[in-house]
């Protein structure tokens, strides 16, 4: 049986406001581009299916998963991972709001609540508890029960609402 070489592609993604460019194979998915070919690490693989939710980035501004996305259909869009929205020195009021609230535990899902918050905060900047819960409903959570989550999207929106903050500047 012969085996031929895959032809690989070249991508250039624009990812949390930088061009950046490299070869892949075109069933590299986007979350394994994210995380192998830049090393951004924050992006996690929970189950390769798009159940969990924890490889949840912005594309163009709309939360998605990127496992379920090939690196090659992102060509020339923008991508923001949870490393684009806030630093260190700079917290998002998402990454605020989940450290004062206890919104996490293990910490392998909180990227992708956040990111997926940030989406919900955008077009409803101050959610109900079932609103909240329902924009979160296709990220798994097995640590903490979702109720200080949820505690700490509403702790964000009421600090945006206080500081008159955008949810997710790095998207616009």
């Amino acid at each position: 049986m012969s085996t031929a070489a895959i032809q690989k592609m070249n991508v250039t993604i624009h990812v949390n406001g930088e061009a950046r460019s490299a070869s892949v194979e075109p069933r590299t998915l986007l979350v394994h581009f994210l995380r192998d070919e830049l090393e951004l690490t924050g992006t996690h693989v929970g189950c390769d299916t798009s159940q969990c939710g924890s490889c949840t980035v912005h594309l163009d501004g709309n939360a998605v998963k990127s496992c379920t996305l090939f690196a090659v259909q992102a060509e020339g869009r923008q991508v923001t991972t949870i490393e684009g929205i806030g630093s260190i020195g700079d917290l998002h009021v998402l990454q605020t709001g989940f450290w004062e609230e206890h919104g996490l535990q293990c910490g392998y899902c909180t990227p992708g609540m956040i990111m997926t918050s940030a989406e919900l905060l955008k077009t409803n900047p101050n959610p109900t508890e079932a609103e909240i819960r329902h924009s979160l409903e296709g990220n798994f959570c097995r640590c903490t029960g979702y109720h200080n989550i949820v505690k700490a999207v509403q702790h964000a929106a009421g600090l945006m609402a206080d500081k008159q903050v955008a949810p997710a500047a790095a998207d616009d």
